[in-house]
């Protein structure tokens, strides 16, 4: 590590999150700098290395990994480039926190899977956020100590305003309710092993073709039932809840409780207007965990194992999409290796 122990950071893309994860290692988190970035668009790489001391643009990842003063990776390229960043970064033995999806489906994330259990030990942080918001945080906890007993269900809602014209129907599982995936694992620590997606008529205001609003039913190993209503153009904001039912009473999360304002005639507060205002403070939270834990030779948070096992379930999804029917999730048995 270079300047008195900082984390050299090469960011893989300079889009909406590569360049958001570029400024939050500048301004918000401490103990690691940006020591490269990479785009296949060379003058944007050039623009973001600019906000950066001593930075770095390359086009090619493993140049950048190569580079002297990198020590870790930060994979924020579109999903069908992952793989091929996460193996160079293996060859350099580096650490990664790589944004969901760890890969775009099952096969490619297995191929992963086996290259980082050939290394001998974990080097792999998947960028699920949600484990990091201060909510989620303190249902996990308040589910892990057992005072309301069993978990039997949960109810989610994952609401956007709007998204661009090119978004897909499959998207809505692949690209939004993803996230439900890994956070239904993570809380009730069990797999999905069933999917059923119900389509209602779509909002009059969606993008043509499409199926929005619907609801993503899920079955888990354990025996609970998990329910997300996933509307992504609902046109009032961003919004994610989450309610646990269990055998002694329910919690539930992502209600905004925050400063409620009467004004003549009306009262409310506000609304998040998308996912990157909504979780700042989660990714700023999960950033500043995966450089702590690398400056202390560790690997902590969501693994590969969580990013193959939601792009598993993702295939189920959009199976379920297409079918109408229940579908069950195909997926290996966990190796030991992530237990």
């Amino acid at each position: 590590m270079t300047q008195q122990g900082t984390l050299g950071i090469a960011v893989i893309g300079t889009g909406k999150m590569g360049a958001d994860h570029v400024r939050r290692i500048n301004d918000v988190i401490s103990g690691a700098r940006v020591a490269a970035v990479v785009d296949i668009d060379e003058a944007r790489a050039k623009a973001v290395a600019d906000t950066s001391e001593g930075c770095q643009a390359f086009t090619d990842p493993a140049a950048a990994m190569a580079a002297p003063g990198v020590d870790a990776v930060l994979i924020a390229s579109p999903g069908p480039a992952h793989e091929a960043a996460l193996l160079s970064a293996f060859e350099h033995d580096l650490p990664v926190l790589c944004e969901k999806p760890l890969t775009p489906d099952s096969e490619s994330a297995l191929r992963v899977l086996e290259a980082e259990q050939r290394l001998g030990h974990r080097r792999v942080q998947v960028g699920f956020m949600r484990r990091y918001d201060t909510e989620f945080m303190k249902l996990k906890s308040l589910l892990a100590s057992g005072e309301l007993g069993r978990p039997l269900l949960m109810h989610c809602r994952h609401r956007n305003a709007s998204v661009h014209s090119y978004f897909t129907t499959e998207m809505l599982i692949t690209d939004a309710v993803v996230h439900e995936m890994d956070q239904s694992r993570w809380l009730l620590e069990q797999e999905i092993a069933n999917v059923t997606v119900l389509k209602p008529t779509p909002n009059s205001n969606a993008p043509e073709g499409l199926a929005d609003p619907q609801l993503v039913i899920f079955e888990t190993t354990g025996g609970a039932i998990v329910n997300v209503e996933m509307f992504a153009s609902c046109g009032f904001g961003y919004q994610v809840q989450a309610e646990a039912v269990c055998e002694r009473g329910t919690a539930r999360i992502g209600d905004a409780h925050g400063m409620l304002v009467n004004r003549p005639g009306t009262w409310g507060g506000e609304i998040a207007p998308d996912f990157v205002a909504r979780f700042e403070e989660a990714y700023d939270r999960e950033v500043q965990s995966w450089v702590d834990a690398t400056k202390r030779g560790e690997v902590e948070g969501p693994s590969a194992w969580d990013g193959y096992a939601a792009a598993a379930v993702c295939e189920a999804g959009v199976r379920a999409q297409t079918t109408g029917e229940r579908t069950p999730v195909d997926m290996i048995v966990r190796p030991a290796f992530y237990a």
